[in-house]
C-alpha cells in the first residue's frame, strides 16, 4: 500500500485550516460573534484532546496490567500522548483568552447566582486557570516521563526503565482520572454551570478511549502494511483492538443512558434543562444520530470476530467512530450559543478548526515517530506480543530430561 501521496496531507490541512481559522476570527470579531469562533475552536480542541488523553490512558493501562499484546503499539501511543504538552496547551490559549465568551458564569457574581455560589471557589477566574495549569502539568509529567523511560529501555535493556514506567502508571492512573474529570468539568460542562452530573467525566472518558482505539487500529494496520511493524505483530493485536472498541461501544452507551435515565427519573429542573435544550430544533436529530450512530451501528458492525481483521471494513468503522465522537462534542458545546438548532452557517469554521489542529498535530506526531524506533526494541514482553513461545518438557527427573522427552524447539509462531 503506497502512502506517499498522503505525505503532504498534514501540511495541506494545516495551511487550509489556518486560512479558514483566520478568516473565521476576522468575520466573528467584525460582527461581534466571537462566541461562534470560540465554540468552534473548543469543539475541535476537545475532540483532539480526546485522542491525546485516550492514548495516555492506553499507555498507563499497558504498564498497569503488564500487558504483552500491546507492546508493538505502545510507542506511537506514547508519541501521541506527548502532544498534550506543549502543543495542546498552546492550542488551549484561545480558549483561555476567550473564556468570558464561552462561560457565562465568568460575568456573574456569586452573591446573585446561587448555583455559582455553591461551586466556589472552583468556578472562579482563578480556579479556572489553576485547574488548566494543574491538568497540563500532570499530563506533561506522565506523558513525557513514560516516553523517556520507554526510550531508555531501548537504550539499556535493563529492568530499571520497566520498573520506572510501572511506578508512574500506578499513581498516574489516579492522577489521570482526577485531571480528566476536572478538565471536562471546567472546559465543557461549565458552559452551563447550573447543570451537574457525577457521570460526566466518565462519559467523556468512555468516548475518548473509544475513538482512540479506532485510531490505534488504523495506525497499526497502516504500519503493518508498510512493513514497519510487520515483524513484531501477531493477528491478536487487531483482534484485541477490535474487541476493546466493541467493549467501549457498550460502556459508552451504558454511561450515557445511565446519566440520562437518572436525570430524567429525578426530574429536577436544575438538571433536566440540559437535555431539554438539546431536544429542540435540529438538536433532536443530532441526538438521534448519536443514539443510533454512536451505539447501534458500531455495536452491530463489531459483533463478528472475523471482520475485526479486515482493513477496509475496520477503516470505515474507525472513520465512523471519529465522526460520531465529533457529533458528540458538538452536541455538548454548540447548543449553549445556538439553542434553536445546529448552526449550519458556521460549519465551514468548524471544519477549518478541525483541519488546522489536525494538520498541526499530525506533522508533530510524524516528526516524533520518525525520530525514534517504531516500537519498544527491548521490552521483556516483545516476544509474547509476536506470538512466540518455548514448549516446556512435561517430565523432568533428577534435573535431567528423560530419554523420552525432547529438547524444546526454537521459538516459532503460533
Amino acid at each position: 500500500m503506497d502512502l506517499s501521496r498522503w505525505r503532504k496531507l498534514p501540511t495541506l490541512l494545516l495551511g487550509i485550516g489556518f486560512l479558514i481559522v483566520a478568516a473565521g476570527f476576522v468575520v466573528s470579531y467584525k460582527h461581534d460573534h466571537l462566541h461562534n469562533f470560540a465554540s468552534s475552536w473548543l469543539v475541535a480542541f476537545m475532540f483532539y484532546l480526546s485522542v491525546c488523553l485516550g492514548s495516555l490512558f492506553l499507555v498507563l493501562v499497558h504498564h498497569l496490567f503488564d500487558a504483552g499484546w500491546s507492546v508493538p503499539i505502545r510507542r506511537f501511543l506514547e508519541h501521541i500522548s506527548t502532544l498534550l504538552f506543549p502543543w495542546m496547551a498552546i492550542l488551549f490559549i484561545p480558549v483561555a483568552l476567550l473564556s468570558n465568551r464561552l462561560y457565562e458564569w465568568m460575568s456573574h457574581t456569586a452573591a446573585t447566582d446561587h448555583a455559582l455560589k455553591a461551586k466556589q471557589p472552583l468556578f472562579t477566574m482563578t480556579g479556572f486557570y489553576v485547574v488548566a495549569v494543574g491538568c497540563f502539568a500532570i499530563w506533561w509529567l506522565l506523558s513525557h516521563r513514560l516516553r523517556f523511560w520507554s526510550l531508555e529501555q531501548d537504550r539499556t535493556g535493563g529492568a530499571k526503565p520497566t520498573h520506572k514506567m510501572r511506578s508512574y502508571a500506578y499513581w498516574g492512573i489516579f492522577a489521570f482520572a482526577v485531571t480528566l474529570t476536572f478538565a471536562v468539568f471546567m472546559w465543557m460542562k461549565a458552559m452551563q454551570h447550573e447543570w451537574f452530573s457525577t457521570m460526566y467525566g466518565v462519559y467523556y472518558f468512555a468516548g475518548s478511549v473509544w475513538m482512540t482505539l479506532a485510531m490505534a487500529y488504523v495506525i497499526t494496520m497502516l504500519l503493518n502494511r508498510q512493513g514497519i511493524l510487520t515483524s513484531v505483530l501477531h493477528e491478536h493485536q487487531f483482534y484485541y483492538l477490535g474487541s476493546l472498541m466493541f467493549a467501549f461501544t457498550v460502556f459508552y452507551a451504558y454511561i450515557h443512558f445511565s446519566q440520562y435515565f437518572i436525570i430524567w427519573n429525578a426530574n429536577l429542573p436544575e438538571e433536566t434543562f440540559w437535555y431539554a435544550v438539546r431536544e429542540k430544533g435540529t438538536w433532536f436529530w443530532v441526538g438521534m444520530i448519536i443514539i443510533f450512530g454512536h451505539f447501534f451501528i458500531p455495536f452491530l458492525a463489531l459483533l463478528r470476530i472475523d471482520l475485526k481483521s479486515k482493513f477496509s471494513y475496520m477503516t470505515a468503522v474507525a472513520a465512523w467512530a471519529w465522526a460520531m465522537h465529533y457529533f458528540d462534542m458538538t452536541f455538548n458545546i454548540k447548543p449553549v450559543g445556538h439553542p434553536e438548532g445546529f448552526p449550519w452557517q458556521w460549519v465551514w469554521l468548524d471544519l477549518g478548526c478541525l483541519a488546522f489542529m489536525g494538520g498541526l498535530l499530525s506533522k508533530i506526531f510524524l516528526s516524533k515517530f520518525v525520530a525514534h524506533p517504531p516500537y519498544p526494541l527491548k521490552d521483556p514482553r516483545l516476544s509474547e506480543a509476536m506470538g512466540l513461545y518455548h514448549p516446556v518438557p512435561t517430565q523432568i527427573s533428577g534435573g535431567e530430561l528423560d530419554e523420552t522427552d525432547e529438547m524444546p524447539d526454537a521459538p516459532r509462531s503460533k
